[in-house]
């Protein structure tokens, strides 16, 4: 019997867990190593692994979605992200949103019990010989980033930001409403804003102040996780038709549509903590509170996580990576946010190539291709081969997944196509290769 030699997976998220998983699942040992919690970064609170540090939405679960597609398709796979989302769901309307404590609990118990995964608490600040997953995030930085971006030969930064949590006992529930957008439920908690009431929080909320930022001064922004206050500043009714637009909702107070909406989402498995919808800020703690005030049912909320801004790392992997995530000419995989993917999905995706991948790599067997035709390897595709010269994160997107030979003009039912296909697809390459 062919004994092989562990492969290293560097860090615990998401992308991590998922590697580590899907390798240990091909037979090949593990070593898993973390820094919690010797160590934590700006962004992590607690020392489980798989930490959600921003939403605890995993966002559409409709396979009309790009993103839903890309869910249902590592549920066939065997996705350990995917079993710990469906066992931590929370309500949240046609959204995959998860109880944040028990999702990363479960994935912290399933890596920890895996008798071929080697859990080591300590942290890495040199890039280990033989094969290598390097799965350490957005926020990698310190020893260990030089010594990647000596190795690839240049880095990129950008800045994301996260959303305040309240709690649900402080909330004015005489000003809030449950209700999903186009009556699909009432799994979110609606505060309704007059004309008066939305411009007077406006006014506030451009003049706030933030928190300064020292380092990167010459970064960018991520569009998907900008600050609530900058989208502000693009004009004042900009929020109104974003983040906070009142379509598909009637306040029942009034059986009328409000002029702006702020939404809540559940965070966790009780209802006793909520998250506001959108609201990624780099505003001031007293800031939040004061502004944030202004929301109506929101006068006296209660924060218990105020929203934070952080800067992130990814490689430039068009010039870097091959399609299925390793580093060219070596045997070093890259894994999650940065590699340019953007989501908890997507980095959950790419762990899972890069550690079946790297497990058939160990064992000398040919790396899989998911191809283009389905949602988790066109992703690999485009974060492998975009053909600009100003890469950036990528979400997910029907725009990246082959066109249907035949043309639907219904987009619907084109994406439904396009779902079926995929799907088709992946499960052709779980009968012939997995």
């Amino acid at each position: 019997m062919r004994m092989n030699k562990p492969i290293t997976v560097i860090g615990a998220g998401l992308a991590g867990c998922e590697a580590a998983y899907q390798a240990a699942k091909r037979g090949i040992p593990v070593l898993l190593y973390d820094m919690k919690p010797t160590r934590r970064s700006p962004a992590h609170k607690s020392d489980l692994f798989a930490e959600l540090v921003c939403s605890n939405s995993l966002r559409s679960d409709r396979l009309q979605n790009a993103v839903g597609l890309l869910k249902e398709e590592l549920r066939r796979l065997d996705s350990l992200i995917m079993q710990a989302a469906d066992a931590t769901r929370v309500p949240a309307g046609g959204a995959l949103a998860v109880d944040r404590q028990g999702f990363s609990e479960y994935i912290t118990d399933a890596v920890c019990k895996n008798p071929l995964i080697e859990v080591r608490s300590e942290e890495v600040t040199e890039l280990p010989d033989g094969i290598t997953v390097i799965a350490t995030g957005p926020l990698t930085d310190g020893a260990l980033l030089k010594a990647i971006e000596e190795k690839i030969g240049d880095s990129l930064h950008f800045f994301d930001a996260a959303a305040p949590v309240v709690t649900y006992e402080s909330l004015d529930m005489n000003k809030v409403f449950r209700a999903s957008r186009y009556d699909r439920g009432s799994d979110y908690l609606n505060c309704a804003m007059d004309r008066d009431e939305y411009m007077d929080f406006i006014r506030e909320l451009v003049n706030a102040e933030t928190t300064e930022l020292k380092e990167f001064e010459d970064v960018r922004v991520f569009e998907g996780c900008m600050p609530i206050e900058v989208m502000a500043k693009r004009g004042e009714m900009t929020l109104a038709f974003g983040p906070l637009k009142p379509v598909g909702l009637s306040d029942p107070r009034n059986n009328k549509r409000p002029f702006a909406v702020v939404q809540l989402r559940q965070d966790d498995k009780e209802g006793r903590l909520y998250n506001i919808v959108g609201f990624q800020t780099n505003l001031k703690f007293g800031e939040q509170k004061r502004v944030f005030g202004m929301i109506p049912g929101l006068e006296n909320a209660e924060f218990v996580r105020y929203g934070v801004m952080h800067r992130n790392s990814f490689i430039n992997s068009p010039k870097h990576l091959s399609w299925d995530y390793r580093l060219n000419g070596t045997d070093t995989y890259f894994a999650g946010q940065i590699t340019g993917v953007e989501g908890y999905v997507e980095s959950a995706s790419s762990g899972f190539v890069a550690g079946v991948n790297a497990a058939r790599r160990a064992e000398g067997s040919p790396p899989i291709d998911f191809t283009t035709k389905t949602a988790i390897g066109a992703l690999c595709h485009y974060v492998s081969e975009y053909a600009g010269s100003d890469f950036q994160p990528m979400n997910v997107t029907f725009g990246i997944i082959d066109s249907l030979e035949t043309r639907i003009r219904s987009k619907q039912e084109r994406y439904t196509a396009i779902a079926e296909r995929a799907l088709f697809t992946i499960d052709t390459i779980i009968e012939n290769d997995m």
